[in-house]
């Protein structure tokens, strides 16, 4: 089955047949925990979203048990394979991220999974938008300094490896700002690239905001864009990519809540249904400003996520294409 044709979260020509899908989803949930798994370790963005909403998951599934488990591991590929592998019966959820179901779809010569077929993705978490760093001390003041220098000498930038959305984010300012030396130096993960911009080892990282708040706030990091559609209220002195000549640089990585495929649609639908619920709480809300890192004002739930995935990743590949970024694994 191609991947356009998987056309909706619950799409029922996926399912079993309609007595299986009754008797087990009229119980559903009603046996042991739901597992809730995070595809990073924990202190990340994955982890933190996931251990936030798991109580409120809990509430709004009639005090159902739900479990954070964390399978960290190949950039996130372990612990999506894992709940791919997992029956469709409501006991086992992803908080899916973009890093594997886009970027990692783009890049990558072969997945081990499809990102978009072999998941029920029922509908967006939050959004967080990347951000281009240098040290206070940096010459470079504005965005247009900063390409203007990376058209005539090298100007390099860090990102948390190749094909990752950093890098991408990086590659497709190269190409819209026609400078050709502007350099990826890539790292296992973002610690050691900050650790070698605020050493001088490189001039830039490109990161999601999400990790960089209180440096930013503290000024022991200065930002030259942010890749938000408008300025952030908490941080309204950086101006985003679109504002200074690119709105093609205006993107996020999202965090979703995922299934296996084959997700009876009741259960599906019932998900759906809290889901928005729980993100507008508000002590949700008020950690995930902390972050910077919010859910849309406009829900994006179900056939409208699965189609905004497929569209990311023709996007993301053809600017891998066009940059020659291939992942081989």
């Amino acid at each position: 089955m191609k991947r356009r044709d998987f056309l909706a979260a619950g799409a029922a020509p996926l399912f079993a047949s309609p007595a299986w899908v009754g008797a087990q989803s009229a119980n559903w949930p009603g046996r042991g925990p739901i597992k809730l798994v995070a595809q990073f370790p924990p202190g990340g963005l994955v982890d933190t979203v996931s251990r936030l909403i798991a109580p409120h998951l809990s509430q709004a599934l009639d005090g159902q048990t739900v479990v954070v488990e964390n399978r960290a591991g190949a950039g996130g590929l372990i612990g999506s394979q894992y709940v791919a592998s997992q029956p469709a019966d409501g006991y086992t959820l992803l908080v899916s991220h973009a890093s594997v179901h886009v970027y990692a779809a783009a890049t990558r010569r072969t997945m081990p999974f499809d990102p978009v077929a072999a998941f029920t993705h029922i509908g967006m978490l939050v959004e967080a938008p990347m951000v281009l760093l240098v040290r206070p001390q940096s010459p470079f003041q504005t965005l247009e300094q900063y390409v203007a220098a990376a058209r005539t000498r090298p100007v390099r930038y860090g990102s948390s490896g190749i094909g990752s959305a950093n890098h991408l984010f990086g590659e497709l300012l190269k190409i819209e700002g026609k400078a050709p030396q502007h350099d990826h130096v890539p790292y296992q993960g973002s610690a050691p690239a900050m650790q070698d911009l605020l050493g001088g080892q490189i001039d830039s990282l490109l990161d999601p905001i999400t990790t960089n708040v209180a440096q930013l706030q503290g000024g022991t990091l200065r930002a030259l864009a942010v890749s938000t559609p408008a300025r952030l209220p908490a941080l309204p002195g950086i101006a985003t990519f679109a504002e200074q000549g690119y709105p093609s640089l205006t993107g996020s990585q999202w965090l979703g809540l995922s299934a296996p495929k084959g997700l009876p649609e009741p259960i599906a639908r019932r998900l759906a249904a809290v889901l928005p619920e729980i993100m507008a709480k508000p002590d949700v809300i008020a950690r995930l400003s902390e972050l910077q890192t919010l859910p849309r004002k406009t829900p994006v739930m179900g056939a409208e996520f699965v189609k905004l995935i497929n569209t990311q990743i023709d996007t993301w590949r053809n600017v891998a294409k066009i940059a020659n970024v291939e992942v081989i694994a």
